[in-house]
C-alpha cells in the first residue's frame, strides 16, 4: 500500500467526518538498553495482581485496506497545541519482538492508566462533543487514556509505528478509541474499558481505521465503513 500527501499542513485541506470517545517493513523491533532500564526502574505499579509472566497466544494482524480521512479529533489534536506528535517525519514500519518483560510493560501500562485517570466523557469536561489531549488533569475519556498510553509507551522506547491510535464501534455500535499494538505476536488492544491487553480479534469490536505505522497523520480502513458522524462517546 503506497500513502501519499503531506503530514499536520495536508491535514487542513481534508474534507473530514467527525471524529471519534514509501519505505520497506523492517524486521521485528527489539527495544534497546534504555527502555530495558525503564522496564526495572518505572515507578508504575500495576496493583495487586501481578502482570502475566508468560506472553500471549499468537493472533494475526488486523486486516489493513486503503488509505482513510483522519478522524477530526485527532487533526484538531495536532491544530490546538500538540505539534510534537503530528509533526513527524515518515518512518519505516516496525514490529516489536514481544519479550515477556515487554508484554508485561504493556499490561502494567494498560492497567495503571485506566485505574488513575477518571473517566469523563468531553461534553462534561470541556463543553463540546469531541476533544482529543492528553488527560494531564486526571480526568479524560477513551482517546484520551489511549493518548496517554502511547506517549508513555514512546517515552520507554517503544516506536511509534507500533503503537496506533484506533478508532472502533464498540460492543452496543457506539464510537470508541483504543491503541493498538503491533507485535511479531499479532495486533494487541489497549483499552480504557478492559485492563485484560487482548488481541484485537477477541475484543468483539468492529475495527473502522487506524493510524497508518509509517506517518501517525496518515490513517487507514480496517474493513468496517465509518458511518457519517461517527464520534467516539466517553469510557
Amino acid at each position: 500500500m503506497r500513502f501519499g500527501g503531506g503530514v499536520l499542513a495536508g491535514l487542513a485541506s481534508l474534507v473530514l467526518v467527525a471524529g471519534v470517545c514509501g519505505a520497506e517493513a523492517r524486521g521485528p523491533l527489539r527495544i534497546g538498553q534504555e527502555a530495558r532500564r525503564a522496564e526495572a526502574t518505572s515507578s508504575i505499579r500495576p496493583g495487586r495482581v501481578a502482570p502475566p509472566a508468560v506472553l500471549p497466544a499468537v493472533t494475526s494482524p488486523t486486516p489493513v485496506e486503503e488509505e482513510t480521512r483522519p478522524p477530526i479529533g485527532w487533526v484538531d489534536f495536532c491544530r490546538n497545541g500538540h505539534p510534537e506528535d503530528c509533526a513527524a517525519r515518515p518512518l519505516a514500519p516496525e514490529t516489536i519482538a514481544l519479550t515477556t518483560a515487554l508484554w508485561q510493560r504493556l499490561v502494567a501500562v494498560n492497567r495503571h492508566v485506566n485505574s488513575t485517570i477518571q473517566q469523563v466523557e468531553d461534553i462534561a469536561l470541556y463543553g463540546v462533543q469531541e476533544r482529543w489531549t492528553y488527560p494531564d488533569n486526571g480526568k479524560g475519556d477513551c482517546e484520551d487514556l489511549a493518548l496517554l498510553k502511547r506517549r508513555m509507551l514512546i517515552a520507554e522506547g517503544f516506536p511509534r509505528q507500533a503503537l496506533l491510535m484506533t478508532v472502533v464501534r464498540d460492543e452496543v455500535g457506539a464510537g470508541h478509541a483504543i491503541l493498538t499494538v503491533v507485535t511479531d505476536r499479532g495486533d494487541f488492544i489497549l483499552d480504557s474499558k478492559t485492563n485484560r491487553v487482548l488481541p484485537w480479534s477477541g475484543t468483539g469490536y468492529g475495527f473502522v481505521k487506524r493510524q497508518s505505522q509509517m506517518n501517525p497523520n496518515l490513517w487507514v480502513r480496517l474493513g468496517e465503513p465509518a458511518s457519517p458522524g461517527l464520534t467516539v462517546a466517553g469510557h
